[in-house]
């Protein structure tokens, strides 16, 4: 169908037609609700990003939302997206790099504002400015089902930062995860939502990475965060929060009863913060995550942390990657997971430090303590990495070749490690258990790569995606023979497979076990 066409509405005779409202005083919905309020003038093309492909949609939307949407289009002068046509009764619509532009945004807004099916909403990178923003908010006060959205990189600037400080004050959506990541926000940004977020417990995620926010940021935080009780995942990563700004930030951190996850990494803790996180381990038993790599903490900062991990009893991941620590370091690390029998930690991300054999024997020992715990280092000082991977036998050959003994499916096996039952288990449980189980011999670093292999997903890690293993055909590896001829002077080969069964086919091994062949006469 030609684009024209499908862009062209149904036309009255020119008397019966009225001019559109293009005043930005009027509201999105009284736009989308005047039908005959269309230009009859071809929208001009916004953008070079913008997708001008409109296909036949007829046989996946309903005529009400297409129809809604191509109408809006129209209204505000732009190309409409032929994803979104495509994709607007999905639960996730991806519009990132779309160069949707304000007006681009604002027909979006408009078609969303009674859907009911879009529940995650990618908008990155698609310079919405100040008026998207306000487009958006505007939906966001009539769509319940919206649950997330992603507005990164837009350049929201403190404009935008203030209109969607005084949507989260007076927050009626069910919006509960947000990422604002890269806009430019500042301190009096952050002024702004800390004070909207002081008194909104509905966002649960907030992503805050790569703005301009520095120490006085920090102390807005702080003082969110003392009193805020529904934010569980906060990403301050990739901002200018020095050790002033750390020491006021876990000032607030200490008492808060809500953060789960906390990602302040690419910052400048230095020492002096990491005393201050130190403390707020000791004291907090709600943070699970915490990641402060690349924050120049040294053995000083590192003993401090350590002695806040000796009395935690939440924190399951640690992430101290590019930091200036040394081996001595890692061992203080290690032992306050030892001396801390109520310690629940799974995961400590160390891998830019060099380590010795002796400092391996010591973690031995933690492990045996805690068989949940995984500790990723650089390498072990004169010990060939590949020279040690090569001597591990693949951990689902062991636990393929386990099942074909016991005639059962790896799967089985799997399900026989989770109490419940279940397909899932999270990461921590399923080391824990793979480590104290009997029946495979398996070391934690196979139990690593099988962690990798199973797809882990968000601490998860799931049993319906093992791999299957594909049989050894026998001219793989020939195995030697003596034919014994026939009357006729011909020799005949048959094979037995490992269940013993005669045929003329290549027998094969379903997971790399042996396989015999038999000469008959």
């Amino acid at each position: 169908m030609d684009n024209d066409e499908l862009l062209e509405p149904e036309t009255k005779d020119d008397s019966d037609t009225v001019s559109a409202p293009q005043s930005s005083d009027e509201t999105l919905y009284c736009e989308a609700e005047d039908s005959a309020a269309v230009e009859k003038e071809k929208p001009a093309r916004e953008s070079s990003e913008t997708d001008l492909e409109i296909e036949d949609t007829n046989k996946l939307f309903t005529t009400g939302q297409r129809e809604l949407y191509l109408e809006a289009c129209k209204l505000v002068g732009v190309v409409p997206v032929s994803y979104f046509l495509r994709n607007m009764e999905e639960s996730y619509v991806n519009l990132s790099h779309h160069g949707l532009g304000p007006n681009g945004t604002k027909a979006i807004a408009i078609a969303l504002v009674s859907n009911t099916t879009v529940l995650t909403l990618e908008l990155a990178d698609n310079s919405i400015m100040e008026e998207g923003i306000l487009s958006l908010v505007e939906m966001l006060q009539e769509n319940y089902y919206l649950q997330e959205m992603n507005i990164s990189d837009n350049n929201l600037g403190l404009e935008g930062a203030r209109i969607l400080s005084e949507f989260l004050q007076n927050d009626t959506s069910s919006i509960f995860s947000l990422q604002l990541s890269g806009n430019n926000f500042k301190e009096e940004s952050a002024e702004l939502f800390c004070q909207a977020l002081s008194a909104n417990y509905r966002i649960k995620t907030l992503d805050l990475s790569h703005n301009q926010f520095s120490d006085k940021t920090g102390e807005y935080l702080g003082q969110m965060l003392a009193f805020n009780i529904g934010l569980q995942s906060l990403d301050l990563s990739w901002n200018h929060l020095h050790s002033r700004g750390a020491v006021a930030l876990c000032s607030g951190l200490r008492v808060n009863t809500a953060l789960k996850k906390l990602n302040l990494s690419m910052n400048s803790f230095g020492n002096e913060g990491a005393s201050a996180l130190g403390e707020v381990l000791r004291l907090n038993n709600c943070l699970a995550h915490l990641d402060v790599s690349s924050n120049n903490i040294s053995n000083e900062g590192l003993s401090k942390i350590s002695r806040g991990l000796e009395a935690n009893e939440s924190l399951r991941v640690l992430r101290l990657f590019l930091n200036p620590i040394s081996m001595d370091g890692a061992v203080l690390l290690i032992l306050s997971i030892k001396r801390n029998p109520k310690s629940k930690m799974e995961d400590i991300d160390i891998s830019n430090v060099l380590v010795s054999e002796q400092f391996v024997k010591i973690l031995d020992g933690v492990c045996a303590i805690h068989p949940q715990l995984d500790v990723t280092y650089k390498a072990v000082q004169g010990l060939s990495t590949k020279k040690t991977l090569f001597t591990w036998t693949s951990p689902l050959k062991l636990i393929q070749s386990y099942a074909d003994q016991h005639k059962i499916s790896i799967l089985d096996f799997f399900r026989s490690l989770n109490p419940s039952g279940e397909t899932m288990m999270s990461v921590g449980a399923f080391r824990k258990a793979m480590i104290q189980q009997n029946k495979v011999p398996i070391n934690r670093y196979q139990v690593r790569e099988l962690i990798k292999t199973l797809g882990e997903k968000t601490g998860m890690v799931d049993f319906r995606s093992v791999p299957t293993l594909r049989p050894v055909p026998i001219w793989a590896t020939p195995l030697p023979q003596t034919d014994k001829k026939t009357e006729d002077g011909k020799s005949q080969v048959r094979s037995v497979s490992q269940h013993g069964a005669l045929g003329n086919h290549r027998p094969f091994s379903s997971a790399g076990a042996y396989v015999v062949r038999q000469v008959v006469t």
